[in-house]
């Protein structure tokens, strides 16, 4: 169930090389030979021909450095990004089932203007806390000067930030949940450690799919959550009409419940359910900011399954 609001070029020119300057050497070489009047030897039999799609060493000549996108001004009415549902426009997860670890995550120590592309709009701030919790946001992605990062209160979406305003902290662990086994893993450094079996989204209000992560935890509002925290995830229903009047405005939850009985069902309006063990566990070792990857399945199950 959902719960209330969180506390209240340079490729072209090795090419060009390649071609070119093999070319210019056999051109010297003819030339000198007609004005001799000799003529160029063949190439002795089983000598290397050279290849001109072979590119040249990085070596011969520098690489033009890539050019970095500027950044435009930020204005100050720019909304900032809250508990509320992200505003619009920003991009989608390139790699949104992609179930590679992230690894490194950006806490902001201002608020940072976040673009919908490098040198692109700026659409809203990032800042530092969302709901007096600190914000990290996973790394997706990272092009000279600019980083992107899961975005929080949107589903399968992306922001990039200019360099500055923002320190980057290490993500050792990530949590994957698979739909049709109702299994969740967690993994750190890459390896799995444990797996749970898990309740989701019922029909029409399924766990959305796409890569999130945890944004903070808050104590449980009912007793029907086991006396347990919760973890709030960056996610937020896919249809936030069908969840029910009274969990309008929440995101997405990993928690526990008072009885383990609805396990390995879809039951839920959208969160993740486990055992009361297994979420005391995670609340012990998992920080916020850690990537959560909701797939269908995986190709193979973890070995602690």
């Amino acid at each position: 169930m959902l719960f209330d609001r969180l506390g209240s070029r340079w490729a072209l020119g090795w090419l060009l090389a390649a071609v070119g300057v093999p070319l210019l050497l056999v051109a010297a070489l003819l030339v000198g030979r007609a004005l001799t009047g000799t003529p160029a030897p063949a190439p002795a039999a089983g000598a290397p021909v050279p290849d001109a799609t072979v590119p040249a060493s990085p070596s011969a000549s520098p690489a033009p450095e890539e050019s970095v996108p500027p950044a435009a001004p930020a204005s100050d009415d720019l909304p900032v990004v809250t508990y509320d549902p992200a505003p619009r426009g920003f991009p989608a997860d390139p790699g949104t089932g992609d179930i590679r670890p992230l690894t490194e995550g950006v806490t902001p120590m201002r608020n940072v203007a976040a673009y919908d592309r490098p040198g692109g709009r700026p659409l809203a701030f990032l800042a530092p806390t969302i709901s007096g919790v600190k914000l990290t946001a996973p790394i997706v992605e990272r092009r000279v000067g600019w980083t992107a990062v899961l975005l929080p209160s949107a589903n399968r979406r992306i922001a990039w930030l200019p360099a500055g305003g923002w320190r980057t902290v290490a993500l050792r662990d990530q949590i994957v949940v698979e739909r049709k086994a109702h299994r969740l893993t967690w993994y750190r450094d890459g390896r799995a450690v444990q797996s749970w079996e898990v309740s989701l989204g019922m029909p029409g209000q399924s766990t959305p799919l796409g890569r999130t992560f945890i944004l903070g935890r808050t104590p449980p509002p009912e007793s029907v959550y086991g006396g347990v925290d919760i973890f709030a995830l960056g996610a937020i229903p896919d249809d936030p009409d069908a969840v029910p009047t009274g969990l309008r405005g929440a995101h997405i939850g990993l928690h526990s419940w008072y009885t383990d009985a609805p396990l390995g069902k879809d039951v839920t309006n959208g969160c993740i359910r486990l055992t009361r063990s297994g979420q005391r566990k995670l609340l012990a070792e998992v920080p916020p900011g850690t990537s959560v990857v909701v797939v269908d399945q995986l190709p193979t199950p973890p070995p602690t399954a």
